[in-house]
C-alpha cells in the first residue's frame, strides 16, 4: 500500500507540476512576457514545483530528512542518472556559459549549502531568505544578460500556448495545484511509512526512491530528445534545475520552516557525492574529447550514480 501511495503521489506530482507549467506560461504570454524571460523565470519555478511541494509538506509532517533527501538526491540524479545516460545515447556539447556562469553558480549554492547545516546544524529562516536573495539576483543578472541575445530557451516555451484561453489557463491552474498538493500528500506519507516499515531512514526513501522518481520527467524528457537527435537538453538546463532545488526549494521550505539536520550522513555523504558529482564534471570537459561529454563520459557518471545508491542503499 506504501509502494501504491508513492507511485501515485509521484504520478500526480509529474501531472500537477505539467499543467502547472502551462498554465504558468500560457499566463505569461498573457502578460506579454517574452519567451526569453518566461524560459528563465517562470518555467525554471513551475518545473521545482514538485520538489518544493514534497520540501515543504515533508518539513511540515516533521520529516526534515525527505525535504533534504529529495533537493540533494535529485540534484545527483540530474547529473549522474539524467546527463549520464543522456551522454550515452548522444554525447552532448559543453558550451563556454558551462564555465563562465552555470557551473560556478551551482558550486557556489552546494558548498554555501553545505556551509549553513555544517554551521548551523540546521538550515534557518534567515538562511532560506538569503538562498532566495542570490537566487533573484542571479535571475535579474541572466535576464539583463539575455536582452538581445538569441540564446536557447527552454522546449517547454510552448508558442501554441499564446493562443489559449484564460478559462483553460485557469483550469489548467486548478488541476495543477490539485496534482501537487495532494501527490505531494501521498508521496511524503507512503514514504514515511514504507521507511518505518523497511525500517530503514526518511533518508534513504527520500535520496533513492523519491529523489529518482522525480527526476523521472527530466530523464523521460531528455532520453527522448537524444532519441530524435535533439538538443534540447543543454548541460545548463540541467545545471539551472540544480540552481532552483537547492535556491529555490530549500530558500523557500526553509523560510516557511526551519530545516533541522538530524542525519549526520546527509553532511558526512550526501552532501560530499552531490558536491562531488558536481565537481567531477569540470576535468570531464577536459579529457579528449574536449568540451563535449562523449558517451564513455556518460558511462563514468552513470556508475557514479549506481556506486551512490548502491553506498546509500546497502
Amino acid at each position: 500500500m506504501n509502494i501504491l501511495f508513492i507511485f501515485i503521489g509521484l504520478l500526480l506530482l509529474v501531472v500537477g507540476g505539467e499543467f502547472l507549467v502551462r498554465s504558468s506560461v500560457g499566463l505569461s504570454f498573457k502578460l506579454n512576457i517574452s519567451r526569453m524571460v518566461i524560459g528563465l523565470t517562470v518555467v525554471s519555478f513551475a518545473t521545482s514545483a514538485p520538489e518544493l511541494l514534497v520540501s515543504v509538506q515533508a518539513a511540515l509532517k516533521n520529516s526534515p530528512e525527505i525535504a533534504i533527501g529529495n533537493v540533494v538526491g535529485s540534484n545527483i540524479a540530474n547529473i549522474g542518472l539524467v546527463l549520464g545516460i543522456t551522454a550515452i545515447i548522444a554525447p552532448l556539447f559543453i558550451d563556454r556559459d558551462f564555465f563562465r556562469l552555470n557551473w560556478p553558480v551551482m558550486l557556489g549554492f552546494s558548498a554555501l549549502l553545505y556551509y549553513f547545516m555544517y554551521t548551523g546544524n540546521e538550515i534557518s529562516r534567515i538562511e532560506g531568505l538569503i538562498f532566495i536573495t542570490l537566487l533573484m539576483i542571479y535571475l535579474f543578472y541572466l535576464i539583463k544578460r539575455s536582452r538581445g541575445s538569441k540564446g536557447n530557451v527552454p522546449a517547454e516555451v510552448d508558442e501554441n500556448l499564446q493562443e489559449v484561453s484564460y478559462f483553460k489557463i485557469i483550469v489548467w491552474l486548478f488541476i495543477g495545484g490539485l496534482g501537487l498538493y495532494f501527490g505531494s500528500e501521498l508521496l511524503v506519507k507512503g514514504a514515511v511509512n514504507l521507511a518505518e516499515t523497511l525500517g530503514v531512514s526518511n533518508r534513504v526513501i527520500a535520496i533513492t526512491m523519491i529523489a529518482v522518481g522525480t527526476s523521472i520527467p527530466e530523464l523521460a524528457a531528455s532520453v527522448i530528445s537524444a532519441f530524435k537527435g535533439e538538443k534540447a537538453l543543454s548541460l545548463g538546463n540541467l545545471i539551472g534545475s540544480n540552481i532552483f532545488n537547492i535556491a529555490a526549494v530549500l530558500g523557500i521550505t526553509a523560510t516557511i520552516l526551519p530545516i533541522p539536520i538530524n542525519s549526520p550522513e546527509i553532511l558526512s555523504q550526501d552532501m560530499v557525492w552531490m558536491i562531488g558529482v558536481s565537481v567531477i564534471l569540470l576535468p570531464l570537459s577536459f579529457i579528449a574529447p574536449k568540451m563535449n561529454l562523449s558517451r564513455y563520459k556518460g558511462f563514468l557518471l552513470f556508475a557514479f550514480y549506481l556506486s551512490f545508491i548502491y553506498l546509500v542503499a546497502f
